[in-house]
């Protein structure tokens, strides 16, 4: 192994999650180590991912949390303590004067080492830097380090944020069951979930089965074709057992033609993703207008990659595992992968850290499988409720200040 001497950066991309900032302190938690034995020197965190990198507008973070203290409060700091942004990079070739000017950075700060903190787009854009870097003989590793809500990254069993996100939207979906089930009428409500083209965090509705026994009645996923009339049927056939309906839908649910049912027009995010407005409100109209009952649509929104308050166990001791895994793999000369979380075999729930080659993730989609969704594609399989469970498992001690949990602001 050659050992490389020099400086390091740290940055985070895409959507916020209440664990990104576990795995930020990972990463500095795996610098300060790597600074005492003399291989990174400085630890800088660029602000607004690589947008605010390109202006140099960075933080010292060895410096900051150079005794460590303050770390266990950035674990519980839901969102991106550093800033995020959503650039979307282009190739060297379409875009020189962009890569000239970060080369020009990394050797003005002497950047050794590159952790980027991020999902699908995220991971693009490290699979371009540590090429651009590779075949301009300039010594750089860089390491995808994954989050995202949405568990849909290749090549991991799972992301950091998801079992944070699951916990939230199964907590919340077993409350809203208890506050609809108070009533005799015949009422539905549908829960929007996030999820454009994956549908784990929609998946993990089904969780409260497992406490309690009771869970959503009905749970669309955009794995599979979404049908109304199916909707309306099972609805009326629900309400022979009882008069409340549950349902969990997500937002990339889509129809037989493609066409998504909270689509708002024609218009695109900076990734060309067809941005969506209203699965939920969208089905609340049909519903009411087909059957006639109460019905109404939450859309559970932010809260649900924001919620710090309810973080779960397994996944910060994760998140932060995968982030000093980042920094040891880099320090030990790998570079252009991402690091992943390998579950374990057996019966009793095991994972492990470990890193595949950036080039099998980048711009690929990760799906809930299909022995996970039942036949009537309405529901989660057992099998399905066996591979979620355990992301969910154990509870944060979270720190309190004047009555609300205690954060970090960079």
């Amino acid at each position: 192994m050659k050992i490389l001497k020099g400086n390091a950066v740290v940055g985070q991309s895409g959507g916020p999650t209440a664990a990104i900032n576990a795995t930020l302190s990972g990463v500095i938690r795996g610098a300060l180590a790597a600074k005492e034995e003399g291989i990174i020197n400085t630890l800088y965190g660029m602000r607004n991912g690589i947008e605010g990198f390109l202006e140099e507008r960075m933080i010292d973070l060895t410096e900051r949390f150079r005794d460590g203290a303050e770390l266990d409060i950035l674990e519980q700091t839901p969102a991106a303590a550093l800033g995020s942004c959503r650039k979307k990079m282009k190739s060297a070739d379409a875009d020189p004067d962009t890569y000239k000017r970060l080369l020009e950075i990394f050797k003005k700060y002497d950047i050794r080492y590159f952790f980027y903190i991020g999902g699908n787009d995220s991971m693009d854009t490290v699979a371009k830097l540590s090429e651009y870097a590779r075949s301009n003989d300039y010594e750089l590793r860089v390491v995808g380090v994954p989050k995202t809500i949405d568990n849909d990254l290749a090549a991991t069993d799972h992301t950091p944020g998801f079992g944070s996100a699951a916990k939230y939207v199964a907590t919340t979906l077993k409350e809203i069951l208890r506050d609809v089930s108070v009533y005799t009428m015949k009422a539905v409500t549908i829960v929007e979930i996030m999820g454009r083209d994956a549908g784990w965090l929609t998946a993990s509705a089904a969780l409260p089965k497992l406490s309690g026994g009771l869970a959503p009645d009905l749970i669309y996923l955009p794995e599979r074709t979404f049908d109304v009339e199916e909707l309306i049927a099972s609805i009326e056939k629900t309400f022979e057992d009882h008069p409340a309906v549950l349902v969990a839908v997500s937002e990339g649910i889509r129809m037989a033609d493609g066409t998504y049912v909270g689509a708002s027009g024609t218009k695109t995010d900076a990734f060309g993703h067809v941005q969506l407005s209203g699965a939920g409100k969208a089905l609340e109209y049909i519903v009411k207008e087909r059957l006639g009952c109460k019905v109404r649509s939450i859309e559970l929104n932010l809260p649900q990659r924001a919620a710090g308050h309810l973080l779960s166990g397994c996944d910060i001791e994760e998140s932060v595992k995968v982030g000093m895994g980042a920094v040891k793999v880099a320090a030990e000369g790998r570079t252009g992968v991402m690091m992943t979380i390998v579950r374990g075999d057996g019966d009793e729930y095991t994972s492990s850290v470990g890193c595949a080659e950036i080039s099998r993730i980048a711009n690929a989609v990760r799906g809930v499988p299909d022995e996970y969704i039942n036949d009537e594609s309405n529901g989660i399989t057992e099998a399905g409720l066996r591979y979620l469970a355990p992301l969910i498992e154990g509870e944060v001690n979270v720190v309190y200040e004047h009555g609300l949990p205690k954060h970090i602001v960079l």
